[in-house]
Formats: structure tokens, C-alpha cells, sequence
């Protein structure tokens, strides 16, 4: 501290930045806020997802095991399903913070086994496996949407109170201690005023 001069001309520039910090901080706790409000919604989101993911497994697997038992063992029926590609990840900006999008591009639903050596119970567990498949789509999308958005408020937290904590009270002190000097000056020089006008005034008598 002792290295700031004492000039208003330094005053000025530290009250600058201080006010300039007071907006950074203020920034920086409503964009935290706004993160926060953002994250909490998403989390609601995967609680219900998850929900259903629970659900859906369990139909999907239960109606496996009734297409395992009627037709054995439908491994290599799986086989001959085609991979799905249809995934594309797209991004979506929250105040500044990318957030991935994955938008349902899964073509209808259209079977690649046939019909003539499978049963109703294997469409059903295709069909609800391909639930099972979106689900766990919304689901990816979400969870990376918190956990990038917790890492964003972790920052903006941490940034916020070395702005509050640190850098504002440190412009606070530079004021203040700047305040001081040049008041001392003024003192002193008004002192040395009147000492000079006394004297002058003697010397006239």
C-alpha cells in the first residue's frame, strides 16, 4: 500500500476500479444465480427421467425374458439389428456456457428381423428397449448439462468472492488510505497558510 501515491489523480483511478470490481461482482453473482436457477430445473428433469428410466427398464427387461423363454435365446435376432447413428450433438449457449443439445433424429420404428420365426413378446421388448434408448438420450443430455453448469458455478463463485472478499476491500483500503493522506495535506498546507498570514501580519505591525 505504501507504494500508491498519495495523489487525487491515483484517487480517481481507484475509485474506477473499484466501482468497475463492485459491476464485475455483481455480474458475476447474477450470472452464478442464473446458472443455478438453470441447474435445479435440469435436476428436476433427470429426477423424472430417471423415474421412467426405472420403470421402462424393468418392462423392457421383463419382456426380454418372456422373448428368451418363448424363442430361446434371441441373441442372434439382436445381430442382425442395424446400429443406430442417428445421434448429432448440438450446443446451446447459457450465459455463456455451452450446453449440449441432442435433438431425437431416431428414425420410426421398423423392426430389422422378420416375422415368420419371432413373436409378439420379442416386438414388445424392441419396442420398449427403443424407449429405453430415447430415455437414455434426454438423460446423457441432461446430466452432462449439470455437470458442466455445476463446474461454470463453481468458477463464477469462486471468482465472485475474490472480488468481494479480496479485490474490493483492497480498493476500499487504497481509498481510503489516499483519503487520508490528502487530507493530511490539506491540513498541513491550511497550517502553513495561516502561519505565513500570521507572519505577515506581524511584519506590517
Amino acid at each position: 500500500m505504501a507504494a500508491v501515491l498519495p495523489t487525487k489523480g491515483n484517487l480517481m483511478a481507484a475509485k474506477r476500479s473499484r466501482a468497475l470490481a463492485q459491476t464485475g461482482y455483481e455480474l458475476m453473482d447474477r450470472k452464478r444465480n442464473i446458472l443455478v436457477r438453470e441447474m435445479m430445473t435440469l435436476m428436476d428433469d433427470a429426477a423424472a427421467i430417471q423415474r421412467e428410466i426405472d420403470q421402462v427398464f424393468q418392462s423392457a427387461y421383463d419382456a426380454l425374458a418372456r422373448a428368451n423363454i418363448e424363442l430361446g435365446l434371441c441373441d442372434h435376432i439382436a445381430e442382425g439389428v442395424e446400429p443406430d447413428e442417428s445421434l448429432d450433438v448440438r450446443w446451446r449457449s447459457v450465459m455463456g456456457i455451452e450446453l449440449p443439445s441432442i435433438p431425437d433424429n431416431t428414425p420410426p420404428l421398423k423392426p430389422d428381423y422378420g416375422f415368420a420365426y419371432t413373436s409378439p413378446a420379442l416386438d414388445l421388448a424392441y419396442i420398449r428397449f427403443a424407449k429405453v434408448k430415447d430415455l437414455t438420450r434426454r438423460m446423457a443430455e441432461v446430466e452432462t448439462s449439470i455437470y458442466r453448469l455445476a463446474e461454470a458455478i463453481k468458477k463464477a463463485q469462486k471468482r465472485a468472492n475474490a472480488l468481494n472478499n479480496i479485490v474490493i476491500p483492497g480498493f476500499d483500503h487504497t481509498i481510503r488510505f489516499i483519503t487520508e493522506a490528502l487530507e493530511e495535506k490539506e491540513r498541513e498546507e491550511f497550517v502553513r497558510l495561516k502561519v505565513i498570514k500570521r507572519q505577515g501580519e506581524k511584519g506590517k505591525g
